[in-house]
């Protein structure tokens, strides 16, 4: 199962980062494909984005709730406290520290970071 981080703001505006699964429940589709599934949410749509490796953004908040799921390229997440947590290619970072003290983030490695951006509606 990939790697499912959470970025959200916490007690006091401090981001936090938690690690956790990803919630799914046995489905069966109309033409019969079954397996396991998350809930349905609502997009207003995807982008595709590549960043240089060494590609630094200071603490920032997130812009939007998003989802950013890591093709190819690591990426390290820091939080104000000195915490910092690193993800490779197939992880699924669901950015909600809307406000307060933000993250940063790094592209480390010498691959370029691609990466599907899936914003949520509200």
């Amino acid at each position: 199962m990939p790697k499912f981080v959470h970025v959200f703001t916490g007690p006091e505006g401090v981001s936090v980062i938690e690690e956790r699964e990803i919630e799914m429940t046995p489905f069966t589709d109309t033409e019969g494909a079954h397996g396991l599934s998350s809930v349905v949410q609502q997009t207003t749509g995807i982008s595709f984005r590549m960043v240089k490796a060494g590609y630094f953004l200071d603490f920032h908040t997130a812009p939007r709730r998003q989802y950013s799921i890591s093709l190819t390229g690591s990426v390290e997440l820091g939080l104000p406290d000195g915490t910092l947590k690193q993800y490779g290619p197939g992880a699924v970072l669901l950015a909600e520290d809307l406000e307060g003290t933000g993250h940063s983030t790094r592209v480390i490695g010498d691959e370029d970071r691609f990466t599907l951006i899936i914003p949520l509606s509200d």
